[in-house]
């Protein structure tokens, strides 16, 4: 194991590392700083670190179970908007980026917020609202024979038949075999940190593909609750059917959270292990094996989170042939 991998080694106390992939790179993030590694087409990986707002991820807030996940969730959107824009920024641009040139900053403040407002009203009119709608159709049409549960769980596979089939259609698009690449490659390099493996590529490529906190996990979890949820509720005009479910989707969203924190940390016990089995089968179509290239992308933005939160900041990485271009590091 090299120097930098030893002094990056697991730390006694456990911190629920995530991330997401980009074009061409990956997003880590930590509990104190994000890393999004690119890589330019020029072959270098340029690297841009910044701290998190401590009071999400380390006030009290993030100690509230159910208020927890709505403000967490709602940053990591506009964490991962702010990535994206940062990678279509690096990916495509044949320019190469000299070092301490800033990111671009296109789409922070009011430009950023409307980004996930309406990222939020896309999903829910697609995942949600539809779903109701077409459910509400199927009841007239069936008359008497739709009984309420027949309509919610009509209504609960039509949304799950709808999640499932955006995921594997959008998965045939080259462009998106290339970012399911890169989500292989950011779920194995944190596998094998949470296994105390080393940090390199040919040793994370021996790790799996899936992990239970993944944010596909969480999309499967908050159907799969919407489902049990929604059968609860007594009969009602497609209206109020609708309303409710723009109400009850932050509960959702809360109880889903503590769901997947609670079982991603159990993963020793078989009756849990068993429970996950269909969010971690969900993450075979979002996720594709990542060749060395992509796995040293991964580990890169990895090291410089967890260096950042050491009070370093790595610049080169033994692993990686291609120079890696510091951007911007917060401070």
């Amino acid at each position: 194991m090299s120097d930098t991998n030893q002094s990056l080694a697991p730390q006694a106390t456990p911190i629920n590392y995530g991330g997401q992939a980009v074009l061409e790179g990956v997003m880590m993030r930590g509990s104190k700083a994000l890393s999004v590694a690119v890589r330019n087409p020029q072959g270098d990986i340029v690297v841009h670190t910044e701290p998190l707002d401590a009071r999400i991820y380390g006030g009290k807030v993030a100690r509230v179970p159910f208020v927890r996940g709505l403000t967490l969730l709602w940053d990591a959107l506009g964490l991962g908007i702010k990535s994206l824009m940062f990678s279509a920024d690096v990916a495509l641009d044949e320019e190469p980026k000299e070092q301490g040139a800033p990111p671009s900053k296109a789409f922070e403040g009011p430009a950023q917020a409307g980004m996930i407002a309406l990222s939020l009203s896309l999903m829910i009119l697609l995942f949600f609202v539809l779903p109701a709608f077409l459910a509400g159709a199927a009841e007239r049409w069936l008359g008497a024979a739709a009984t309420p549960i027949i309509g919610h769980l009509i209504e609960g596979f039509m949304r799950l038949a709808l999640l499932i089939g955006y995921i594997w259609t959008i998965g045939f698009m080259p462009d998106v075999k290339r970012l399911y690449g890169y989500h292989g490659a950011e779920h194995k390099t944190i596998n094998a940190y949470e296994a105390g493996a080393e940090l390199t590529p040919k040793s994370v490529a021996r790790f799996p593909l899936e992990h239970p906190r993944c944010g596909t996990a969480f999309l499967l979890t908050v159907v799969v609750i919407s489902i049990i949820l929604y059968s609860l509720l007594p009969p009602m005009g497609l209206g109020v059917r609708i309303l409710s479910r723009l109400v009850l989707l932050p509960v959702i969203a809360g109880i889903a959270y503590e769901f997947l924190r609670f079982t991603a940390a159990r993963q020793d016990n078989a009756l849990i292990r068993l429970i996950t089995k269909p969010n971690l089968a969900l993450q075979r179509l979002t996720t594709r094996e990542p060749d060395l290239g992509m796995l040293a992308v991964a580990i890169t933005a990895f090291e410089q989170v967890l260096a950042f939160e050491r009070g370093a900041v790595v610049v080169e990485s033994t692993h990686v042939a291609q120079r890696v271009v510091v951007v911007e590091a917060g401070s």
